[in-house]
């Protein structure tokens, strides 16, 4: 009897997930909703297929170390890499200007260390938020509407 009581219960539980997958199944799509969805579908990769082509990405060259200072100690080491989103065609213009965009990063990561920006929980969305929006003005100021946004590929810290 005890052997056999797991058994029945597995055998009620499993009937009881199949019943209620069965009951709970979405029912048929009409046909003239299906071709609306099937069009909005082929509509959006066409769009998302000429986002891609209008714009490209451009990695940097090197990493970004930037000290993590308290006192008149480094306490740790942020580590990042960046891409630009720029137009097509416009990576050599990037390219020949790298020099100074990785100075101003340099001098925004620095400011955003000093402020605390990469203390406790620094990859939480709003922390993010505010380095990539101070990266994308800094990148807009010196490159102009060539670059349209600063992505954050990599972002580790490593603690002393």
């Amino acid at each position: 009897m005890k052997k056999l009581l797991p058994l029945i219960l597995l055998l009620v539980g499993s009937g009881a997930g199949v019943g209620a997958g069965i009951f709970l199944r979405p029912g048929p799509v009409p046909e003239e909703q299906s071709e609306d969805a099937e069009k909005m579908s082929v509509e959006a990769e066409g769009t998302q297929e000429a986002n891609d082509v209008d714009h490209e990405y451009v990695k940097m060259n090197n990493q970004f170390v930037v000290p993590v200072v308290e006192g008149d100690q480094v306490t740790a080491l942020v580590v990042l890499s960046l891409s630009l989103e720029v137009p097509a065609g416009q990576k050599d213009v990037i390219y020949a200007k790298e020099p100074k965009l990785r100075d101003s990063f340099l001098q925004v990561l620095f400011d955003h260390a000093n402020i605390g920006g990469f203390e406790g929980a620094f990859t939480n969305a709003n922390n993010l938020a505010v380095l990539r929006g101070a990266l994308r003005e800094v990148a807009q100021k010196d490159m102009g509407d060539q670059i349209s946004d600063v992505l954050i590929i990599e972002i580790a810290r490593q603690d002393y």
